[in-house]
């Protein structure tokens, strides 16, 4: 059984932006040792997650909306009067979508549906640096 640990580092527009990450980590999958085990993608930081969905113009539109409705960017928290920022919807969403991923390697590929795309989505009002850490465990 090996680990192997990478990194990679992204730089986002702010709000919403949903990155595709999908060839970026099937490059480190490339570069482990690992042939089949799990990989599992973190961002450390409150205001991003790291999911999976159609990459396609229409959910890069629809999902900004849904996040809207769920925590919505004008709604009271009280975050704002902790630190005096504007960026309490961005924790709450965050923490109902989960900092990480965890997926199948199978003979050195992520395993994923033909139309499911690994995502990163900044959460943060502004634009950020994120550095996803990346493990990988198996044979």
């Amino acid at each position: 059984m090996g680990v192997f640990t990478g990194e990679i580092k992204i730089n986002t527009n702010g709000e919403v932006d949903i990155i595709d990450i999908t060839d970026d980590l099937q490059k480190v999958v490339k570069d482990s040792k690992i042939n089949n085990g799990i990989i599992c993608v973190f961002i450390p930081g409150s205001t991003g997650t790291i999911t999976t969905i159609e990459y396609e113009p229409g959910l890069q539109k629809d999902f900004p909306r849904a996040l809207e409705k769920i925590a919505p960017k004008k709604g009271y928290y009280a975050h704002h009067e902790t630190w005096n920022d504007d960026n309490g919807h961005s924790h709450v969403r965050a923490s109902l979508m989960g900092p990480s991923i965890t997926l199948p390697v199978c003979n050195k590929k992520i395993v994923h549906g033909t139309w499911q795309q690994i995502v990163f989505v900044e959460l943060d009002t502004k634009p950020r640096t994120r550095n996803l850490i990346v493990q990988i465990v198996g044979d």
